[in-house]
C-alpha cells in the first residue's frame, strides 16, 4: 500500500475554472463519456448516448431514485436580519438539521413566506443547526414542509456553480426517475439519461432502484491531513428487497453514481436494508460488491475522488482526470461522465 494514498493532499489536481460546467449538455446524452477498461488498461473517448455499447452484458444496473427538494429558502429574523437556510435532513420528533447563513442563537425565530416560521433549537459543533418548523404556528413534519418548500424554496445548486438557480434547473438538476423527496444534491451521474436512452437500457439490462438521500456533506472538503481521520457524513438510505436479492447474488453490478456505490457497499457489509449510510470508500477500503462504476468528475481532495480511487488506484485516477482536463471535458455536477468497467 502506498502511504501517499492516506494523505488528503495526494488527491489534489488543478482544474481550469472554465471547465466547471454551470449548465448541462443538451440533449443530456450528448455529454462526453470517458470509458476506462481496467482489464485492457485502455481509454475510449465517446459520447454518453453510446454508453450501452460499453456496459458489459449480463450486469444489473442500479440507480438512485432520490428527489432533490427545493431546500434553499430565504427569510428574516424578528430583528430584521436576513437569513439564508438550507434544509439538510429530517430528524425524529419533527426536528431538522439545517445550515444557516447569518448569525443565529438558540431560540432565534425566523420568518419565511407563506406563513412558514422556524425556531433554532440547537447549535451543532460542525456548524449545522437544529430547527423546528411551523405553519400558521402549528408544528409541521417533513411531508408538510416539502409541500411548502415546493412553493417558496429554490433548487440548492452546488456552491461551485457560482450562480443563482433558474427555472430550468428544476428539470435539469433532477433525474428522470426521481421519486422519493429528500436530497439537497442530485445523484449527478444519472443526469445524462434521455427518456429514449433510459428506455433502451431498461430493455437490454436488468435495472433496479434504491434510495440514498444526498446530504450537504457530499460537498464537504476533507479537512484532515490524513484521509482516515476524516469524519464521514451519514445519509439516509433504503434498499428494496428485489435490489437486495441482486446484491446477494453473484450477478455483476454497475452502480450509476457514487451514492449508489456507497449504498450497495454499505449493505454488502452490514446486511441492513435501511438506515444511515456513513461508508467512506478509498484505496484502503475498496469496494467488495460493485463491479463497474458510472460517475462524473469530482472535486479535488473530496471523498468522491477518493471513492473513484478505490476502484482505480489514486495514480490511475489522477492520470485519467488529467487526460480529461487535456481533452477539455466539463467537470462536476453538470459536467461529463466517466465509465469504469
Amino acid at each position: 500500500m502506498n502511504s501517499l494514498d492516506l494523505l488528503t493532499d495526494s488527491y489534489d489536481y488543478n482544474l481550469p475554472k472554465e471547465l466547471i460546467a454551470t449548465s448541462p449538455a443538451r440533449p443530456a446524452d450528448s455529454a462526453r463519456l470517458l470509458v476506462y477498461n481496467r482489464k485492457t488498461d485502455t481509454v475510449t473517448h465517446t459520447v454518453f448516448r453510446e454508453i450501452l455499447n460499453f456496459i458489459p452484458k449480463e450486469c444489473a444496473i442500479f440507480l438512485n431514485d432520490t428527489k432533490v427538494i427545493k431546500a434553499r429558502i430565504f427569510g428574516k429574523k424578528s430583528s430584521g436580519g436576513k437569513i439564508e437556510m438550507l434544509v439538510v435532513k429530517p430528524l425524529p420528533d419533527k426536528r431538522f438539521i439545517v445550515m444557516i447563513k447569518g448569525r443565529v442563537k438558540e431560540q432565534t425565530q425566523i420568518e419565511f413566506d407563506m406563513n412558514l416560521t422556524a425556531k433554532v433549537v440547537a447549535l451543532n459543533e460542525d456548524g449545522s443547526r437544529i430547527a423546528e418548523f411551523f405553519f400558521k404556528n402549528r408544528q409541521i413534519d417533513f411531508d408538510e414542509l416539502i409541500e411548502i418548500l415546493e412553493k417558496i424554496g429554490h433548487i440548492p445548486l452546488p456552491p461551485y456553480m457560482n450562480r443563482e438557480d433558474k427555472k430550468e434547473d428544476e428539470i435539469d438538476y433532477q433525474t428522470l426517475f426521481a421519486k422519493k423527496s429528500g436530497s439537497v444534491a442530485a445523484p449527478t451521474a444519472s443526469l445524462h439519461f434521455t427518456p429514449e436512452l433510459l428506455e433502451k437500457m431498461k430493455k437490454e439490462y436488468e435495472t433496479c432502484t434504491l434510495t440514498l438521500h444526498v446530504g450537504a456533506g457530499t460537498f464537504k472538503p476533507v479537512d484532515a491531513k490524513e484521509i482516515l481521520k476524516h469524519q464521514m457524513h451519514s445519509e439516509y438510505y433504503n434498499i428494496p428487497k428485489d435490489a437486495a436479492k441482486i446484491i446477494e447474488s453473484p450477478q455483476k453490478i454497475l452502480a450509476v453514481g457514487t451514492t449508489v456505490t456507497r449504498t450497495v457497499e454499505f449493505y454488502a457489509r452490514t446486511k441492513r436494508l435501511s438506515g444511515e449510510c456513513d461508508l467512506f470508500l478509498h484505496p484502503h477500503n475498496k469496494p467488495v460488491r460493485v463491479n463497474h462504476l458510472l460517475t462524473n468528475f469530482h472535486l479535488p481532495k473530496s471523498t468522491l475522488i477518493m471513492l473513484v480511487s478505490a476502484f482505480l488506484g489514486r495514480d490511475k485516477t489522477l492520470k485519467l482526470y488529467n487526460e480529461a482536463i487535456k481533452k477539455r471535458y466539463r467537470f462536476y455536477s453538470y459536467g461529463d461522465a466517466m465509465l469504469i468497467i
